[in-house]
């Protein structure tokens, strides 16, 4: 496209972001009330200053403030006296969380001869907050067992499920062994899980260069990524199992909480784990030998990678303080002049691992921006119609613990009160991504609608539909060609579609949990992070290789403030169950055709166990070793789910039929009338989409669209209980999940229609 096309477009695109008389009317709002709302976004978004957000990374990352450390007191105790210093009524609260830290940490190759890993991260000369190494956390994995073991070392590529089947087909088994996996692939956690299910006494994890060093740019302090003696702190929390302190699960861990030993916390982990550099990793790797690891095992080191065992022996000990530290969550208060007891939570955790600027301060500086924001709108007269809270969480690091323990303990209050949660977490620079609650996506989609890109000049929905038609078509996106964003959606529909979340973040415990439609927001994709977790990520690295001038930081308060204003502010809170419908839809498809692939496998491989036996009998020199054939599995009965679904499809017609009266004539209805017990029908449909019992073995988790994958950690799995029942193989569990979650479709079928009525009621028509 022609530069001068370009620009035309871009101003024409950028004017009419900025004319919100002519747009039309927000769902859930009248006309008049439309226009209100518009303007004070209109206002409110003016506000967020880059130079603040600077300000306020530059000062809480100054010193390493994870769990327990003064600066994580400290920074609390600033964002509270920040809040107030901009009018609004906040407080802390405390609680009193198992947080483990190390005291002992040994990783030495034993033969076929010897090497000690060095275990620590050098200071960068040009990078001042480096060099704090009194105040940082060694290099460890938060939750591992205490152990001290020897034994040979078996390289297992990411350590995930798929990685143990290719080292049985190549005949290789890791009982009693230490394993060494790469960090990728799956969440960290599951990596000693599925390592002590096969039989491993110890785990290292490590950061291979061709995952996010060398091989892939530049290594700080010359480039963003992770330079040779970078290493990835986290958690190993069991987390799928729950997440929040383990002594405490389903509660909340006030001091007077009933507390489990330390031996009965199910989700820590039963073998002692370290995370190493690349540079301590290649000794150990380099001494392995046996055979070569498939082409797809192989990292970035100048070695042949080799599965072993042996001969290389390694030691690895680890011995921590398992202490309790108090955890200090920081939450403002707007009350609702219309329905104070309907809260909008909008949440990002504060703790890092070190000092931590693009984790979390790169979200944490635009919820502060946000709260400057609505304060100044309060003092000019705004006044939300719903409560709004602004939740700055601690512990989120370790295992989401100060979200986790705060909903517990408010548990009660949550349940008829929380209408939405919004989540950040890190930001920097490139296209809106967005995951959560799909009675949400119509709603993401008008807000990202109205808020301008600072890159591309267009709105962020518009950057976004550009990038996922580049991408699905092989190209590399150029933020600047504003006629890309032009083009049709890839799926032809109004609404981009949004993903489902998992857990990974402070939205688990309020939507897997709590049922609490929720949603999950930040900017990134056009640059490079290789300092996850290490004493690197801080305010040099971040002013030099990510959101470098803070725009993109000011986008998310942008956004996210102007999504917790339209639903603050809305008449009718603005759900919407067509894409809600549209996406089960596209589950129950995914399930039924999962059931007849699996079905279809083990038939197959069936046929050639037993074409393999006939080649054996009839030529001696095959031998008679074939492994045993799998009973076929039974054809699933998927009625269950089709009429649940049918009965989401009638009842979302329905309501779209009431919501079409409702807004007729400019939403007279709506302005004229009460529509609490409209409000108050419309939160509980996701709470319908719950079950008390949860999920199978894991009944934390009672949400029965998303959870976390057992085996995934972070990532979602999607009608959680049949897909996984399905996935291990289980049918008849598979069947009975099937009818569970079909009366759970039909139940918020049932909401639905409830709300219908309320509203046909409330507008009298």
């Amino acid at each position: 496209m022609k530069p001068k096309l370009i620009c035309s477009l871009c101003f024409l695109l950028s004017t009419a972001l900025s004319f919100s008389a002519d747009a039309p009317s927000l769902r859930g709002y009248s006309t008049d009330a439309s226009h209100t709302e518009r303007d004070w976004e209109t206002k409110f978004r003016a506000i967020p200053d880059p130079a603040n957000l600077r300000a306020y990374m530059e000062r809480m990352s100054a010193h390493p403030h994870h769990v327990g450390s003064p600066y994580d007191k400290d920074n609390a105790e600033w964002i509270l006296s920040k809040l107030k210093e901009f009018g609004l009524s906040a407080s802390i609260e405390n609680f009193d969380v198992l947080f483990p830290t190390p005291k002992e940490r040994v990783v030495e190759l034993v033969a076929p001869h010897r090497f000690t890993a060095s275990l620590r991260e050098p200071p960068v000369p040009d990078d001042p907050t480096s060099s704090q190494q009194s105040e940082q956390l060694p290099t460890y994995n938060a939750y591992s067992a205490d152990g001290d073991v020897t034994g040979p070392l078996v390289y297992v590529n990411y350590g995930v499920p798929a990685d143990y089947d290719e080292l049985a087909r190549l005949g290789v088994s890791v009982e009693g062994a230490i394993v060494i996996a790469r960090y990728g692939g799956s969440w960290r956690g599951i990596k000693p899980k599925v390592a002590a299910e096969h039989g491993a006494i110890g785990c290292l994890i490590y950061s291979d260069p061709r995952d996010d060093g060398y091989s892939a740019g530049e290594v700080f302090p010359n480039g963003p990524m992770r330079p040779r003696d970078g290493v990835q702190r986290g958690s190993v929390m069991d987390m799928p199992v729950y997440p929040g302190d383990p002594l405490t699960p389903g509660v909340g861990a006030t001091k007077d909480a009933k507390r489990l030993p330390i031996s009965q916390a199910a989700t820590l982990t039963k073998i002692p784990v370290l995370p190493i550099s690349y540079a301590d990793a290649q000794p150990l790797l380099a001494a392995i030998g046996g055979r070569n690891v498939p082409g797809a095992w192989r990292g970035a080191l100048p070695i042949t990678y080799r599965v072993g065992p042996g001969p290389a022996k390694v030691h690895l000990a680890v011995k921590s303080n398992w202490d309790l530290k108090t955890l200090y969550d920081v939450i403002a208060r707007i009350p609702g002049s219309a329905y104070p007891d309907e809260w909008i939570i909008r949440g990002n955790h504060h703790d890092g691992w070190v000092n931590g600027a693009e984790d979390p301060l790169s979200g944490t500086a635009p919820l502060l921006e946000e709260a400057r924001g609505l304060g100044t709108l309060l003092r000019e007269g705004w006044k939300p119609k719903r409560t709004i809270l602004l939740c700055f969480w601690d512990g989120e690091e370790p295992g989401l613990l100060g979200s986790t323990e705060w909903a517990e303990a408010h548990a009660a209050e949550l349940a008829t009160r929380a209408a939405v949660y919004i989540n950040s977490d890190s930001n920097s620079r490139g296209e809106l991504r967005v995951e959560g609650s799909h009675t949400l996506e119509r709603f993401i989609n008008s807000v990202a609608k109205d808020i301008q890109d600072p890159e591309a000049g267009i709105s962020v929905w518009n950057r976004m539909r550009f990038f996922r038609i580049a991408t699905a078509n092989g190209i590399v996106p150029d933020a600047h060609d504003a006629a890309a964003g032009e083009r049709e959606n890839p799926r032809g529909e109004a609404d981009l579609r949004i993903g489902a979340l998992g857990s990974g973040s402070d939205y688990t415990v309020f939507l897997d949990h709590l049922g609490v439609a929720s949603l999950d927001l930040g900017f990134g994709g056009e640059d490079r992070a290789g300092i996850y977790h290490s004493i690197y990520d801080d305010f040099y690295w971040y002013t030099h290789f990510s959101d470098t001038d803070f725009v993109y930081g000011r986008a998310l308060a942008q956004t996210a403030g102007t999504a917790v204003m339209r639903l603050a502010g809305a008449e009718l809170l603005p759900l919407d169950f067509d894409d809600f419908t549209a996406t089960i839809g596209r589950y129950v498809r995914e399930v039924e055709k999962l059931a007849h692939d699996q079905r279809e496998k083990i038939i197959e491989r069936n046929r050639e166990i037993d074409e393999g036996l006939f080649a054996a009998i009839n030529d001696p020199r095959f031998p008679l070793n074939a492994p045993p054939k799998q009973a076929v599995p039974p054809f699933l009965n998927f009625a269950p789910l089709e009429n649940g679904l049918a009965a989401l499809q009638r009842t979302a017609a329905l309501y779209d039929q009431e919501l079409a009266k409702a807004a007729a004539n400019g939403g007279a209805a709506l302005a004229r009338t009460s529509l609490r017990e409209v409000n108050a029908r419309l939160v509980t449909i996701e709470r319908a989409l719950t079950l008390n019992e949860g999920l199978p073995d894991r009944p934390w988790f009672r949400h029965q669209i998303y959870a976390p994958g057992l085996y995934t950690g972070y990532g979602v799995k999607t009608l959680p209980a049949v897909r996984e029942s399905i996935e291990q193989k289980e049918w008849r569990l598979a069947d009975q999940e099937v009818a569970k979650v079909g009366k759970v479709l039909e139940n918020t079928g049932e909401a639905i229609e409830g709300a219908t009525a309320e509203l046909h009621k409330a507008i009298g028509q």
